[in-house]
């Protein structure tokens, strides 16, 4: 039978070939479809599992050390501002004295020795940060598995503790894992930074801040902090210091932040 020319005769091979055309289509929609509900339970994983379930664990901590210091016990809170009250100490803050770290009628007029240094990754003070709203334990060290992904702030090792001479160096998350630092930036001169341990609360007054440096910016943490990629932000003469660090910007950690405190009053507990 002779067909007419303007008829598309359709062969089984055609069809078949049209198929795996389709198949395919469909199977790479699915992965792309898979694809993209797994990258969305993944953020919502980081931004909202690791936040609620950092800042529970963080929440406890605090309350456990608050049970452990009101019942006069030792362990979490002895090493850090815990120890023997030193009027007479040297290195003791002084209004009177001259001492850089002395600011005013609230200057404090006693420091406390710490009785021994906190073991790695313990919990053993509380940060509290009045106009963020912040209350969280802080922990030796700044591992992020062991401290800082538990929604804790990090101490810098190597560098002071609490009501010291020297520079009190803390490190937070700004996002996930409780994020305690998300809004540092909020912070402004003069803001309180109230350090709390076992025997007594430390008062810091924020006196500067260092909006972006190097992440490798060692000089922020120094005794006598000071900016070695930005000099013209930190200090110059000894003193006691907090000095508060995050990565910046948001949801990236090329860069680093850093507030600085000055210590004001120290209070016994």
């Amino acid at each position: 039978m002779r067909v007419s020319s303007g008829v598309r005769v359709l062969r089984h091979g055609d069809r078949r070939r049209r198929a795996r055309r389709r198949r395919a289509l469909w199977g790479g929609a699915e992965v792309l479809v898979t694809l993209g509900v797994l990258l969305m339970l993944l953020v919502v994983h980081q931004l909202w599992w690791t936040n609620r379930e950092a800042r529970r664990g963080a929440e406890r901590q605090v309350e456990a050390l608050e049970r452990e210091w009101g019942t006069g016990g030792s362990g979490a809170g002895a090493g850090a501002g815990g120890g023997v009250v030193s009027p007479t100490d040297p290195a003791s803050p002084s209004a009177s004295s001259g001492d850089p770290g002395a600011t005013g009628s609230r200057a404090p007029r006693r420091s406390y020795v710490p009785a021994a240094a906190p073991l790695r990754s313990q919990a053993y003070a509380v940060l509290t940060v009045p106009r963020l709203g912040l209350r969280v334990p802080v922990a030796e060290g700044v591992s992020k598995a062991d401290v800082l992904d538990k929604g804790y702030v990090g101490h810098y090792r190597g560098t002071q503790q609490p009501g010291q001479a020297g520079n009190f160096a803390l490190a937070g998350h700004r996002n996930t894992h409780g994020e305690p630092f998300r809004y540092l930036p909020r912070l402004r001169r003069g803001d309180d930074i109230e350090v709390e341990t076992r025997t007594a609360t430390y008062t810091y007054d924020v006196d500067q801040v260092l909006p972006q440096t190097s992440a490798t910016d060692s000089g922020v943490v120094r005794p006598v902090p000071r900016s070695l990629v930005r000099p013209s932000y930190g200090y110059d003469a000894p003193g006691y210091y907090i000095t508060l660090t995050t990565c910046t910007p948001e949801f990236t950690s090329r860069y680093r932040m850093a507030v600085w405190g000055k210590l004001v009053s120290v209070r016994p507990r």
